[in-house]
């Protein structure tokens, strides 16, 4: 149960903060956000704000963002019953196309043609009379209040995101994979921060009994082993050169074997300092970011040279992962996080249809070209890609099943 619990906070955490990349870029740059949901399913909660509406429902798996665009725009069918709310002026500002039991007060049209998109049109029969087809003009921001109960602003053809400059397109696209990575370092560098700094070499204290015991003291700093600064030494014998207050010291040490954990060490019995300086613990946890980042940079072009569904982890493994890791503690499932953060951004980064990076890459072509990429042949790109990921996802998922549940 704990497993299932940490992976749905890590999955739920790396998602949201996706989509809350690609939600907060879309709204600076002008494009309508129609929902910012946490979570998926059936609607719990709902609340609106700015033309936003946010929404948190029952499955805590993430969630997402509805951009305005030509495949998220409010239609209403001709002969769908609705109740029109008007301002003042006579205006459309709401309508209830949720057909529900719950009234509002309004005027119930039985609507024979409606625009929400170009011409802000409805137009139907009030109050259920047929003799006389009346048209009602729809305001800018009015809401529709669809079939699952949830309150959306409509789409107008100047909010929708296809028509955004293409700098806003891009700026969009890229925000979701970039607020990955920067997670991910913010959560190294936090974690650096608040744990122990790293090791030194000057000694803390010495293992009673041990062989370091006897010869060498708190405060000594070791300059050198063997005569080099780092040495790999089991059972042999081996020089300790040590600096203290009354000057350079070599001494002769042989490790003891002990058994730590099922596993058999050598050792000589040391604590080292460790360097508790904000500035190191900062460095460290840049560093160690920075190099999770470039290792996974070497990974892709692995895996780019030489493909293997091996090499690719879904759900499946890293739930699979996530259990392994969270026996070795909290301080390692922090860790694992931030990796899995900055591999999911950089993933997501790839020029594939159906990722960022396939948008991204289509943005791209628009600049070149200077004009938007015939409607047909954008969306036959994404089909396709769409139908490469799902293949891709299944072959991932039932090798990761294999891998960690049959093998």
């Amino acid at each position: 149960m704990t497993t299932v619990l940490i992976f749905l906070v890590i999955f739920g955490l790396l998602v949201f903060v996706h989509e809350f990349g690609h939600f907060f870029v879309a709204k600076k740059s002008g494009v309508l956000v129609r929902e910012f949901s946490i979570g998926m399913g059936p609607k719990l909660f709902q609340t609106r704000r700015k033309k936003t509406s946010y929404t948190i429902r029952w499955l805590p798996l993430g969630g997402y963002v509805r951009l305005a665009g030509k495949d998220d725009i409010s239609t209403i069918d001709p002969g769908t019953n609705v109740i029109l709310v008007l301002d003042e002026k006579g205006k459309v500002v709401r309508i209830d196309a949720s057909e529900s039991d719950i009234l509002i007060s309004g005027i119930p049209v039985q609507v024979t043609k409606a625009d929400l998109v170009k011409e802000l049109t409805i137009q139907g029969y009030e109050n259920g009379d047929e003799s006389k087809e009346c048209t009602y003009s729809v305001d800018h921001d009015a809401t529709i209040i669809d079939n699952t109960g949830t309150e959306l602003s409509i789409a107008p053809e100047d909010t929708q995101f296809q028509n955004a400059k293409i700098w806003q397109k891009i700026s969009t696209n890229i925000a979701g994979p970039l607020m990955n990575i920067i997670l991910g370092f913010v959560i190294f560098i936090i974690w650096s921060i608040s744990t122990v700094g790293p090791s030194t070499t000057t000694i803390a204290r010495t293992l009673e009994h041990s062989p370091a015991s006897t010869v060498l003291k708190k405060n000594d700093q070791i300059i050198a082993v063997n005569g080099k600064k780092v040495a790999e030494n089991k059972s042999k014998k081996m020089q300790v050169t040590v600096k203290r207050a009354s000057g350079i010291k070599t001494f002769s040490l042989t490790p003891k074997l002990v058994k730590r954990n099922s596993e058999k060490v050598y050792q000589i019995g040391i604590f080292a300092k460790s360097d508790e300086r904000f500035s190191v613990k900062l460095a460290r946890g840049w560093n160690m970011a920075v190099n999770t980042t470039g290792l996974i940079f070497k990974a892709v072009g692995n895996l780019i040279s030489h493909f293997s569904l091996n090499k690719l982890s879904g759900p499946v493994g890293i739930y699979s992962q996530t259990s392994q890791v969270s026996k070795f503690g909290l301080s390692a499932v922090v860790v694992f996080l931030a990796m899995i953060s900055i591999n999911l951004g950089i993933m997501n980064l790839l020029p594939i249809p159906g990722l960022d990076g396939g948008k991204l890459l289509l943005n791209l072509v628009e600049l070149i070209r200077g004009k938007p990429i015939p409607e047909e042949h954008e969306t036959a790109v994404e089909i396709a890609g769409v139908v490469f990921l799902l293949i891709l996802i299944i072959l991932v998922t039932g090798n990761d099943i294999y891998r960690y549940f049959i093998k």
